[in-house]
């Protein structure tokens, strides 16, 4: 009987813990609020205020989610990526383009139980696997 207790005990520890892993915090709610249906531009000018050029464009959802990010050039654009999200909210895979807006990079993530990344694994454009990123939190006083 008291094993029976400890199992159980541990099962619900560990499913409240995941619950309450994917709980955004009300901080993040309110500049999520913000960012609803939001595009962010940032210009460069140079020195004598005579050419401007577009340097990055930030995209949010419906939801106040980060789904586009562009980085561009003097010449145009240098990359994009799009970001997708999970039922739980978290950046589930996110798809890297060149300068030409072809796909050369996909990322997706795994995370543990506190909802911080665990491991990023990167696939080539065929879908071969080419790398994995593991993510290692050390906090000091």
């Amino acid at each position: 009987m008291k094993y029976n207790f400890f199992i159980l005990s541990a099962v619900l520890f560990f499913f409240v813990s995941g619950v309450s892993a994917q709980v955004v915090s009300p901080e993040t709610l309110a500049k999520r609020e913000k960012r609803k249906n939001l595009t962010v531009k940032e210009w460069n000018v140079d020195s004598k205020g005579t050419t401007r050029w577009l340097d990055h464009v930030t995209v949010y959802d419906n939801q106040g989610r980060k789904v586009e990010e562009i980085e561009y050039a003097t010449y145009g654009q240098k990359s994009r990526v799009t970001i997708e999200y999970d039922e739980n909210g978290l950046v589930a895979r996110e798809i890297v383009y060149d300068d030409h807006n072809k796909a050369i990079r996909q990322r997706k993530y795994t995370y543990n139980e506190d909802g911080t990344k665990a491991k990023q694994y990167n696939y080539l454009p065929n879908g071969k696997l080419y790398s994995v990123k593991t993510f290692e939190y050390i906090f000091t006083d």
